[in-house]
């Protein structure tokens, strides 16, 4: 499998209308913002092009907007933002579930706000809600596997708010809910995944889409999906037949990257299997 290896992707965005595109490993990399890359999406958007940030971030799109400012990601290099956490409010609606446990951080209970939930301890919960470890940074998804089987003993619905296995914050790796709800598969429990590579989140990221664009259709032909994750990115650009920009020097960049370029034969091996092919490959979004 041969794929091309760009150092600039503005001719190649410029045969698409709309762009979905990653954030956390393309715009920013989980400290500030890549100026780079937000200034290719701006000259996108000059031209006429239509940006959608679809994130797996676990809040509403309205918090994660404001952690976006917080990371010096302009709002001018996109028009519309959907996340994992608006994916979780609408499973939280359909439910019809009134006690929740969360797994997460306090500040992703905004998930929560609105709805006639009460959040209760382990024996008293209808059904679970993992934005992400308690403490992502000191502990690891195995410990959490004793609490998990019991509440698959239940057969309580799990609804993971990140669908990412694992997450770079800087130079570090560090695990998501993803990697609980596959423990929860694992045992048997059911699990709603609220994000990519699903298609409830892109059907929201193409809503947002058609409403940036003033009601027009959106050709699938004409979408281009950047993103940093075999898993999650390119498994949705697959799934809804959209063409893929693979950014290798995110998730993945301990395989794909030597010397701050991309390497043939580390990205041939972490593509391995994947079909189709992104249309193309770069290091980072310029």
């Amino acid at each position: 499998m041969t794929i091309p290896i760009l150092t600039q992707a503005g001719d190649l965005l410029a045969r698409y209308e709309v762009l979905i595109s990653d954030v956390w490993g393309v715009v920013h990399d989980g400290l500030l913002a890549l100026p780079p890359a937000c200034e290719t999406l701006e000259r996108y958007r000059e031209a006429g092009g239509t940006v959608v940030l679809l994130s797996n971030a676990p809040g509403p799109s309205d918090q994660i907007a404001g952690v976006l400012d917080e990371k010096r990601v302009p709002r001018t290099a996109w028009d519309r933002l959907v996340t994992s956490g608006d994916v979780t409010r609408a499973l939280i609606g359909a439910s019809h579930l009134r006690k929740a446990y969360h797994i997460g951080w306090h500040e992703d209970r905004a998930v929560f706000e609105g709805f006639d939930v009460e959040l209760v301890d382990e024996d008293d919960a209808e059904f679970v809600v993992a934005t992400e470890l308690n403490d992502y940074r000191t502990e690891q998804p195995e410990q959490y596997r004793p609490q998990l089987a019991r509440f698959a003993a239940r057969g309580l619905p799990f609804i993971c708010g990140n669908p990412d296995l694992v997450v770079h914050v800087g130079h570090d790796l560090l695990p998501c809910a993803g990697a609980l709800a596959t423990i929860y598969e694992e045992l048997g429990g059911r699990v709603a995944w609220a994000g990519k590579p699903h298609r409830p989140a892109y059907d929201l990221a193409l809503a947002a889409a058609r409403d940036a664009r003033g009601g027009r259709d959106v050709d699938a032909g004409k979408v281009l999906v950047i993103g940093d994750a075999v898993r999650t990115d390119l498994a949705g650009a697959r799934l809804m037949g959209f063409d893929g920009l693979f950014i290798a020097g995110g998730i993945h960049r301990d395989e794909t990257i030597r010397d701050g370029v991309v390497d043939p034969a580390g990205l041939a091996k972490v593509l391995a299997g994947h079909a189709p092919a992104p249309v193309a490959a770069m290091a980072a979004l310029t």
